[in-house]
């Protein structure tokens, strides 16, 4: 399903319950934007979420989530290798 059909499916739904206004506030980016972050936060998984964005590097994952390096320093630390 394409990113445009997609969206028009949501913002259906969001009008047949009533919800005319909230495709204003938030858009398909948000919505994905936000579904990474919960990714990360329930695993951890860096590099999962990496992947998953298709981002070439780790940095533009953890700007992109707006994770802070310290956070992702003390995951690192607690996973035994």
């Amino acid at each position: 399903m394409s990113v445009s059909s997609h969206s028009k499916a949501v913002i259906g739904v969001l009008r047949s319950i009533g919800q005319r206004g909230f495709f204003a506030a938030y858009g398909t980016h948000s919505f994905g934007r936000t579904k990474a972050a919960e990714i990360y936060r329930e695993t951890g998984n860096l590099r999962a979420v990496q992947l998953l964005l298709g981002h070439s590097k780790a940095d533009n994952t953890v700007r992109y989530l707006g994770v802070e390096l310290e956070d992702v320093l003390s995951i690192v630390e607690r996973i035994d290798i």
